[in-house]
Formats: structure tokens, C-alpha cells, sequence
């Protein structure tokens, strides 16, 4: 039996299947398309469902994949033992009603027998205990000898969850010889020790289990397989764990190089050098798919995964940020399988590096917290849901994190007593939100229209058209006729785009003859193909059967056409400066401007912007014929274009390329040639989630309109400090430098202010724990001058924290300030000024060494000073 390689195995797997007339198929996406019932893709054929169901029609009817996979139901368990892992690769051949049990199992035998050239005096069999059928093809159609076959029970060899598709299954297993085993008499093949390794599960989809838990027979029964690459791998290459694969093994060896420890000499080095090198692999991949880390979802998923990384890093010695490293191993070892990760290295490294920074600030404060609430416990009691809460809450602690932290010093959470003021907190943020129903129409009422009703859309070729009205829901009813001023009415035949793809809904008008009779101020899709014309009724009566005329407002149209072009313009442009790791996260587009989000973990420097700019305003500048062409997903895709990530397709699809510059599949309406935009001008860039940017713009003639609206205000300016535009920037610099030098004189005579009052306060001082604790009411200072003043109380040899409140000119100031050691003993300024601040009915925040807020209810600020005295004494205790 040939060593092969990890890499090579996947090869030659779907080589094989492609020479059995299989569709080698690219690994999917991690996230999964249209599957709300998936957080992440667990199985090989998870992406494939609707392909066995008959909601799609497969792009052939037999494929084979390498899917990358994420599983994290046990993730605690990840590290503790070798066999668990959260990432994992599954090759599969699969079977849409083509062929059958036959072809599968010979096809089977032969890759591992042939190709894999596994010895046969090491391969068992397991079947469905019931299952002839499958005995009889194993032994005398492909050559299994009878007595290497075992019969399984339905909880073995019988896949199926709940009602629909199921069937028996058949699986392959290598017996790793005796010294593996567990010296029972009876070890054989489904024993739970690693003697005999189940590496290969073949599932025959022959039955549809019915609501009364029948079977019955499928006409056309599927096949599918599953085979776990990294455990393939290992018997292949004699190891006995996926970590010891030669993929994985670079990246452990990597971790104990950079933590300078041994692996298997120490069982709790061995957990977290484990834990490292599997997190590692599935967050570099869950970035390149698109995962960004967040509170919610499988944002979270990768946050977890991240920090849990971190700590066991921490755990290892490693001091300071290893991981935005360490997943240049699993890049180099992958790369070759999936480009992507190569093309978003920089990406992936930078969101890698920027949660280990939030998170080493999160951690060092939420230990010490931590470790001061578990000094106060009782031997042998529960951490309480109340202190999980608050380190979560206020410190930003994750509650995995505490779990499994408290776990390793044998001490249990109270996890129930969690969850109930995390709901209590979620509601009470769902009321702050109130109810927004932000359409304002119900959308349950157009599924009650006919079914087979659709609207034919020409708006590509025409402005105008003329449709017969098809159905009127007024008043939120559907109705035959109506005067009401306002309605939506469904024609058979449109002009007018329906929201949808980020771009807004048309407007315009309706004629009955010559006769203007109504507005059309929106235009809305459903997902069955209806066009919904929002109207405001002018005279007269409409009815189901009336034709009318439907006219779009041009001037809008062209408007929105010059945004939408530009946002496939500023797309590469993006792409070109700051990387390929650039994709579309979202955008809307409008007749007054363009909005377009994408993936980019830093906010754009001043130079990265003019740069897009200008390069925009080039392709503008060449005059670049728009091209709009309809064919099939693969032949757009070889044709370079690109795809919105988590966007269905279907078999035709719309391609609009501009030039030999940027070509991308959109369903939207677009210029003849890219200088009808005009200009393009940036307006704003900001970040709007994490690792998502969003730029504003505006074209053409929105263009002068916003270097009009610069123009008035650079007037207002040069009005104001007595100057003409061209010598404003003197002007302005000037007046700067005289308020520079009003200030420092304010700021000499704040700070003998300053002076004066310490030795006044310090009087209202008391000690805990070795640190000076203050927390008083000033007269009439403002932040300045607080801040000011904080500074000479931090600056005093003494250990010290100070928290100072003082109403001004309608406005209450909070400051707090504590130096390092003090932050050491358990003051974090930024949480203890929080609270104070809420109990004023205001806001702010800040680092363990300082912090500010505002307040608004001046009545509670003796309460507040004695909150601020309370929490930091709690804090140093």
C-alpha cells in the first residue's frame, strides 16, 4: 500500500469518478446557499439537497466533489482527545435517480482495492442487517468474499432523518491490525476501539418514508457517498490520528515551533497544540468563504473558534499575536485545491489579526476579573449565571470561554441562570427597537394571487409598453375594480423594473388612451415573477381586464443606470487596488446616488480612495461599449465573470460586461457605453459591519450638484475668515494657529484650577486595598478642565482612581482615570464609568486607565458618586 499524500488522494479520487462519467464539481461555499436550516455546510452533500429532493435540476445527473466541511457541535471536546476535529474535507461520487447499488459498490471497490491499492485481507464490509439485495451484489457481482461482510442494525447501516428520502447504507472498513485493538475476545468490526476504522459510507437512497412510517419504494432511487479525506489519509499513510496527517502535521509542527514545546510529551501541551492547529484550518477557511467574525450566528462560530485558538496559544507560552501567521501553513498546504485562499490571503491574515487584538484586550482584563470572582466562591459551588453575565456583558467576556476555563479547575456554570438575563436583555433591547414595518404593505396577500399569473418584463429593450391589467389589491384586498388613491395593480406586460439586485423600482406614469391617469411611485418583484405597480389613482376606475398604457420616467431610469453601471465599475476598481479579496457585500443603487458594501477589513486611506476614484473616472473616460449577453452559469463564468456570493442562478443567466474591463452577472438595467455616466465622485467610505466597508458616490450630473453644494460652502467659509477660495487655506491654517496659542493660555489657567482644587478633594479620599479611591462632584468645570484635573490625581505616586462629575451650561462630564496598577487589582475605568453614566441617563466609556461620558440628569449625581465609591470598591475586593 503506496504512502500517498493528502493532497494527492483527493486527486486521484476525482480523477477516478471523473472517468466514470462523473461532473467533478468545485468544492462549495462554506456558507450555505438558500438553506436556512444550515448554519455552516457539515456534509458532502449538504449543498446538494435540493438536487436529491427535485427542487433543482442537477448540472449532470452523476457528480463528485471534495467539499470542505465544518462541524461544531463538540467543540469542547476538540483538543481533549485526537479524534475530534471541527474542519475536515469529504470526498463523494453522487448518483440523482442515474445509477444505482451496482455501479457504487464496484466503483467503490475498485478506487480502494486498484487506485488506493489497499490490501483486500484488510477490508470488511458492513451492510443493512435486512438489506439481500446489497449482499448479493457485494459477493458475486464485485468478488467480496462472504465472510468479510457483517450485517448491521438499522441504527448502523439505515440512513434517514425523519420523514422523506432514506434508505440502507453500506460501509467500507479497514482493519489496522491487532496492536490497535482492545484485547477483547469479541473486538470485531463496528467495536468503538481504532482497530477497525470506517473510512467510507455508501447510502442508497431507495426509500420515501411517508407520515404513517411506510417505506415506499422510490422510482428512481439516488446514491450517496461520503468518504472523510483526513481519515482516508491517515490509513494511507500508517498514522493514527488526523493530526498526524501530513497536511495537518505541518500545521501542529508549525505550533510547537512557534511555542517551542514537543508534542506527545505532555498530555495538556498536546490538548492545546491540537486545539491551535484545528481552529486554525477552519477559520482560514470559514474567512475565504466570507465568515466575518461577529455575536451571532456563524460569525460567531469563527469568533468562538478564533479566541478559543488564542487562549490555548496564551496557554502555550506564545506571547503576543501568532495565528494571522500560523495560517500561512494551512494556505500553502491547501492552496493547490482551493485558490481562493490564496487570493485572499491578505484578507484572511488581516481579520485573523484584528479579532486576536480585540481579543487579547478582552482577555487579560476578564481573567483577572474572573480569577478575583472565583477567589470569593465557596469550595465546591457553582459559578452563578449572574457573575457570567456580568463578565460577559460588561467585560466582553464570552460565556464558552468562561465555561470551559472554570472546567479545567474542576468548577461548574450556572448556564441557565445565563440564558435567562441574556433573553430578559434581548427583550429588552427588542422593545428599545420597537415594531418597524418598514414596507408597509403586506406581503402575504400577493401569495393569494394566481399562481400561474407572471408578468413578462421588456424594460430592457423599451421605456414604454402597453399591459392588460392582470389583478388590483387595494385596501389589502384583492378586488376586480377600484377608484382608492391608492392600489397596486399587476399587468401581464411591464417596463418597469421591479425592485430587486439592489436597484430601486421604477416610477413613472399610466395612460388609459391619451389620458394620464395615475402614478406609478414604486415597483416592487415577487419571487414568482409578479410586478407590482404601486399607484396613486389621479381619475377614474381601473379594472381587472382594462389595458393600459405604462410609460417609465426616463430621466429617472437613465439616473439609476448611470449608478448601477458605475457600482460593476467601482467594483474592479476596488479589486485593483486593495486586492482580490474585495467582493460584493451588498448595494443599492437609486437615481440620486450609489451605495456599495464589500468585504475589507480596514477602512480605505485617503490615497486608496483617490486612487478608485480616478480609476472609475477612467474606464468612464475610454468610452467602454456595455455589452449585456444571456447564456448558460458555466459559460459566464468561463468567460470570466463574476458572481454575487449567495446568489441563486438560474440555468440562463445575464451577463453585462464593459469592455475588456469588468464583466459580472447582473440581472439589473445599464448604459449603452460607460462615458454616459458622465463622472463619478466618491462621497463617503465607512465601515458598516465587521470587515465590511461601504463607499457612497454620485455621477453625473449629481456630480455638479455636489460641487455646487462644496462651492457654497467654501464660499461660506472664505466669508466667515474675511478670504477669496484661492487664499482660504491660509486663512484657515492661521486661524488655527491663534487658537492654538488662546488655548494654551485656557490651559494654563485650567490647570492652576486645577491645583488648587486637589487637595480639596483628596480630603473626600478613602483607601482600598492600597489604592486611593475617589469619586466626587465638581462645581462648573468643564470636560477640559476635568480632564485636566484627572491627570494630576493619576500623575500622584500614590496608587489612584478618580472619578470626577461636574454639571456645566446644561451638560453633566464624568472623567475616570486609574494607572496600570491600579487596573491590575481590577479597575477598568471604561465599565465603572458606564454605569454611573446610565444611572445618569447618558452614555460614554473607555480603557481600564481612563474613560469619559455625559450625563443628562443632574438630580442624581450625589447617587452617581456614591455608585462610582461602590463599584470600585467591589472591583479592588
Amino acid at each position: 500500500m503506496e504512502k500517498l499524500g493528502l493532497n494527492q488522494i483527493r486527486e486521484e479520487y476525482l480523477k477516478f469518478f471523473e472517468s466514470k462519467g462523473h461532473l467533478r464539481m468545485k468544492s462549495f461555499s462554506l456558507v450555505p446557499n438558500n438553506d436556512p436550516s444550515l448554519l455552516l455546510i457539515n456534509a458532502g452533500m449538504a449543498p446538494l439537497k435540493k438536487f436529491f429532493t427535485g427542487e433543482e435540476e442537477p448540472p449532470r445527473h452523476r457528480v463528485t466533489t471534495c467539499q470542505k466541511c465544518i462541524r461544531t457541535p463538540d467543540i469542547e471536546n476538540v483538543g481533549k482527545t485526537a479524534r475530534h476535529g471541527t474542519f475536515f474535507e469529504m470526498l463523494g461520487n453522487f448518483s440523482f435517480g442515474f445509477y444505482y447499488k451496482n455501479e457504487a459498490t464496484a466503483w467503490a471497490w475498485e478506487f480502494v482495492t486498484e487506485v488506493m491499492k489497499m490490501p483486500v485481507d484488510k477490508l470488511w464490509v458492513t451492510i443493512y442487517e435486512d438489506d439481500d439485495e446489497a449482499f448479493e451484489i457485494w459477493t458475486k457481482k464485485v468478488g467480496v468474499a462472504p465472510d468479510r461482510i457483517v450485517r448491521m442494525g438499522k441504527e448502523d447501516n439505515f440512513w434517514e432523518i425523519g420523514q422523506g428520502p432514506c434508505g440502507p447504507c453500506s460501509e467500507i472498513y479497514f482493519d489496522r491490525g491487532e496492536e490497535h485493538g482492545c484485547g477483547k475476545p469479541d473486538c470485531k468490526v463496528g467495536c468503538d476501539c481504532d482497530r477497525y476504522v470506517e473510512f467510507w459510507n455508501l447510502v442508497f437512497t431507495q426509500f420515501d418514508k411517508d407520515e404513517n412510517g411506510v417505506y415506499n419504494r422510490l422510482a428512481k432511487p439516488n446514491i450517496d457517498t461520503g468518504m472523510g479525506l483526513e481519515r482516508i489519509a491517515a490509513i494511507m499513510q500508517g498514522v493514527k490520528t488526523l493530526f498526524e496527517v501530513d497536511t495537518v502535521r505541518r500545521v501542529l509542527d508549525e505550533v510547537c515551533k512557534i511555542s517551542g514545546k514537543e508534542y506527545g510529551k505532555d498530555n495538556n501541551t498536546d490538548i492545546s497544540i491540537r486545539v491551535v492547529t484545528d481552529h486554525i484550518r477552519s477559520t482560514t477557511f470559514m474567512i475565504s468563504d466570507g465568515v466575518l467574525p461577529s455575536n451571532e450566528g456563524r460569525g460567531y462560530v469563527l469568533r468562538r473558534l478564533l479566541r478559543r485558538a488564542a487562549r490555548h496559544g496564551r496557554l502555550l507560552g506564545i506571547e503576543g499575536k501568532f495565528l494571522n501567521e500560523l495560517c500561512d501553513v494551512v494556505i500553502e498546504e491547501s492552496k493547490s485545491a482551493y485558490n481562493e485562499l490564496e487570493t485572499k490571503r491578505d484578507f484572511i491574515k488581516s481579520v485573523i489579526k484584528s479579532e486576536e487584538e480585540k481579543f487579547n484586550e478582552t482577555l487579560e482584563q476578564g481573567l483577572v476579573i474572573l480569577n478575583q470572582l472565583v477567589e470569593k466562591m465557596d469550595k465546591g459551588s457553582v459559578f452563578s449565571g449572574e457573575n457570567a453575565f456580568k463578565l460577559y456583558d460588561t467585560y466582553g467576556f464570552p460565556l464558552d470561554l468562561t465555561v470551559e476555563i472554570l472546567s479545567e479547575q474542576g468548577i461548574e456554570v450556572d448556564k441557565d441562570g445565563f440564558a435567562v438575563l441574556m433573553n430578559e436583555q434581548r427583550e429588552k433591547a427588542r422593545a428599545g427597537r420597537g415594531d418597524d414595518d418598514s414596507l408597509g404593505w403586506d406581503e402575504n396577500i400577493y401569495s393569494k394571487l394566481d399562481k400561474d399569473l407572471k408578468t413578462e418584463f421588456v424594460g430592457y429593450e423599451t421605456l414604454n409598453t402597453e399591459g392588460t391589467i392582470k389583478a388590483i389589491v387595494a385596501e389589502n384586498e384583492i378586488v376586480n375594480e377600484t377608484t382608492s388613491e391608492e392600489c397596486v395593480i399587476v399587468t401581464d406586460k411591464t417596463s418597469f423594473y421591479g425592485e430587486s439586485g439592489g436597484q430601486v423600482g421604477d416610477k413613472g406614469v399610466m395612460f388609459i388612451g391619451d389620458e394620464k391617469v395615475a402614478e406609478v411611485v414604486n415597483t416592487k418583484k415577487t419571487n414568482d415573477g409578479k410586478f407590482l405597480h404601486f399607484v396613486k389613482i389621479e381619475k377614474g376606475t381601473f379594472k381587472v381586464g382594462d389595458k393600459v398604457e405604462l410609460q417609465v420616467y426616463k430621466n429617472l431610469r437613465s439616473a439609476t443606470e448611470r449608478n448601477h453601471s458605475t457600482t460593476h465599475l467601482l467594483q474592479k476598481a476596488l479589486r485593483n487596488t486593495l486586492g482580490t479579496h474585495v467582493e460584493q457585500a451588498g448595494s443599492y443603487v437609486t437615481p440620486e446616488r450609489l451605495r456599495f458594501d464589500f468585504t475589507h477589513i480596514a477602512a480605505m486611506t485617503p490615497d486608496e480612495i483617490a486612487k478608485v476614484e480616478a480609476e472609475v473616472n477612467a474606464a468612464i473616460m475610454e468610452s467602454l461599449p456595455v455589452e449585456i449577453k444571456e447564456c448558460s452559469y458555466d459559460e459566464a463564468v468561463k468567460m470570466g465573470a463574476m458572481a454575487l456570493f449567495g446568489e441563486k442562478y438560474g440555468d440562463v443567466v445575464r451577463v453585462v460586461k464593459m469592455g475588456d474591463y469588468s464583466t459580472e452577472l447582473c440581472g439589473g438595467t445599464h448604459l449603452k457605453n460607460t462615458a454616459n455616466a458622465g463622472l463619478f465622485k466618491i462621497v463617503s467610505e465607512s465601515g458598516v459591519a465587521a470587515g465590511v466597508r461601504r463607499i457612497e458616490g454620485v455621477t453625473g450630473l449629481n456630480v455638479l450638484n455636489l460641487i455646487a453644494e462644496k462651492d457654497k460652502i467654501i464660499n461660506a467659509a472664505a466669508s466667515e475668515l474675511k478670504a477669496n477660495a484661492q487664499n482660504l487655506p491660509l486663512k484657515a491654517a492661521q486661524a488655527v494657529e491663534d487658537n492654538k496659542s488662546l488655548q494654551k493660555e485656557i490651559d494654563k489657567l485650567k490647570a492652576q484650577m486645577a491645583t488648587g482644587t486637589l487637595d480639596e478633594l483628596l480630603k473626600e479620599a478613602e483607601t482600598v486595598n492600597g489604592v486611593t479611591v475617589l469619586a466626587a462632584a465638581v462645581e462648573n468645570m468643564d470636560m477640559d478642565t476635568l480632564r485636566a484635573t484627572g491627570d494630576k490625581l493619576k500623575d500622584r505616586p500614590e496608587d489612584t482612581f478618580a472619578l470626577l462629575i461636574s454639571a456645566k451650561d446644561g451638560k453633566i462630564n464624568i472623567i475616570a482615570v486609574a494607572d496600570k496598577e491600579v487596573t491590575k487589582k481590577g479597575i477598568h475605568c471604561g465599565n465603572i464609568i458606564r454605569e454611573v453614566a446610565k444611572l445618569l441617563g447618558g452614555g460614554g466609556g473607555g480603557k481600564p486607565e481612563s474613560a469619559q461620558a455625559g450625563g443628562k440628569d443632574a438630580s442624581k449625581i450625589d447617587e452617581a458618586v456614591a455608585l462610582a465609591k461602590e463599584l470600585a470598591k467591589s472591583a479592588l475586593n
